[in-house]
């Protein structure tokens, strides 16, 4: 078990990176350099795991503007109050879409097609994907829940996955854009993706989608997962692919003439957060500009060697800081176990600091969602050094676990997982590591 000043401190880092990704001081500027007139009445919709922030941030704004909110809705993971009268809140699935995510999407129609020719705010973040997803008229809302569930479990990056996922989600791929026009349409978004690609947060609902059938196809062929998606959805690609079945709305649509879309806050302002802060306390710190990805357990294996190659030259006495920003992937075969990446990651970094024997010794090390959550999990992550490898395999095979990515037990068997609670804001991953000569 991490030593718990250690673990305070990395706790501290972490709130301060959350503190970083504010988004509702971020939302609320935002909002207010949208252009208004007395005229203008104003719907705001806002869909994502930071979906309730955002929203009462966009209507106090709103309101000490004067502005008419004549209506709007909030999908979100979790129900709250909704901050004007006359926007209606629905809770959707996560990470895999069902009969809530179903509901709140009809919702989102209703909602639309009273907006009429008023200005809208979109404000979106991560998790809308799964949150307000429904297929397609005339395809399986059971077929596209199977397409969720297998595509977390296949190894592909969340570029991959929403690529693959858009083509079947009737509200992604630029779809909502279509509804909206010829509306004026200012869509805000809170990044939880490399790159920031609006394409790509939230399945794009209201930007191009600049992927073509053929890689999608090529996608799902490179993971064996065209195969394994239901019959209905292959044919769809393949006429899609002769040209039967429009493509998806390109740049070229005139209904993206009346969207202006942009990031508000993402993984960088958090990161520099934390490294403010461990600054503060006069730490030596390091932020990594490259962020993390690829497989969780090899993303850990990385991070430890970069840390035990800074203890290795550290002078006696100093600690140093590290902090990644990024999102791993796990690829599993068969059933999955409960647990989430940065618990891959935690758990692969704990054996190699383990292995390392003496010159781990001052290592400790936190990787997290800055949602709050990771995986299907009520944890964040985790907070290990060498001493949690040991104290796994003092209750079950740890490397067996390992294998079978059932990390979520083997860290808490180890009291080693950190669970603050939803923070509302979801800017992708944070690893801090924490090295003390």
């Amino acid at each position: 078990m991490t030593g718990a000043g250690a673990r305070d401190q990395l706790v501290d880092l972490y709130s301060a990176a959350i503190a970083g990704a504010n988004v509702e001081s971020l939302t609320a500027n935002a909002v207010a350099s949208v252009p208004l007139e007395r005229r203008h009445r104003v719907w705001v919709f806002s869909f994502g795991k930071a979906a309730h922030a955002m929203a009462n941030a966009a209507i106090s704004t709103l309101h000490r503007a004067l502005a008419e909110v004549a209506g709007g809705i909030i999908v979100a993971p979790n129900g709250a109050d909704a901050p004007s009268g006359t926007i209606g809140v629905a809770v959707g699935d996560h990470p895999i879409p069902g009969r809530r995510s179903f509901a709140a999407a009809t919702r989102i129609g209703q909602a639309l097609t009273q907006k009429r020719g008023d200005l809208g705010i979109v404000l979106l973040s991560g998790g809308a994907s799964s949150l307000m997803a429904a297929p397609l008229r005339g395809m399986s809302e059971r077929d596209l829940s199977q397409l969720y569930e297998l595509l977390l479990t296949s190894g592909l990056d969340i570029h991959q996955m929403n690529a693959i996922r858009k083509r079947f989600s009737y509200w992604a791929a630029g779809r909502m854009a279509l509804t909206l026009a010829p509306s004026r349409t200012y869509c805000f978004v809170v990044s939880d993706v490399t790159g920031d690609d609006l394409a790509t947060i939230g399945s794009g609902p209201c930007v191009p989608d600049p992927t073509r059938i053929q890689q999608v196809i090529e996608l799902l062929q490179g993971s064996q997962l065209f195969a394994k998606i239901s019959p209905s959805f292959r044919q769809f690609l393949l006429d899609t692919a002769r040209g039967a079945i429009p493509e998806t709305p390109k740049s070229s649509h005139p209904a993206f003439a009346h969207v202006s879309a942009r990031v508000v806050a993402n993984n960088s302002g958090a990161l520099n957060a934390a490294a403010a802060a461990a600054r503060r306390l006069g730490v030596q710190t390091t932020v990594h500009t490259q962020p993390l990805v690829g497989d969780a357990t090899a993303a850990g294996a990385r991070v430890v060697e970069s840390l035990l190659a800074i203890r290795d030259r550290a002078e006696r006495g100093t600690t140093h800081c590290v902090i990644w920003g990024g999102e791993t992937t796990v690829a599993i075969r068969g059933p999955a176990p409960a647990g989430g990446r940065c618990q891959e990651l935690t758990f692969a970094a704990s054996k190699q600091l383990a292995d390392a024997g003496e010159r781990a010794l001052g290592i400790s090390l936190l990787a997290a969602g800055t949602d709050g959550r990771d995986g299907a999990t009520d944890a964040a992550g985790a907070i290990v050094d060498a001493s949690t490898w040991t104290a796994i395999g003092a209750t079950r095979d740890a490397a067996a676990a390992l294998r079978n990515h059932e990390s979520y037990a083997a860290l808490k068997s180890a009291n080693a997982l950190f669970a603050p609670g939803i923070t509302g804001t979801n800017v992708m991953d944070i690893t801090i590591g924490l090295v003390r000569a």
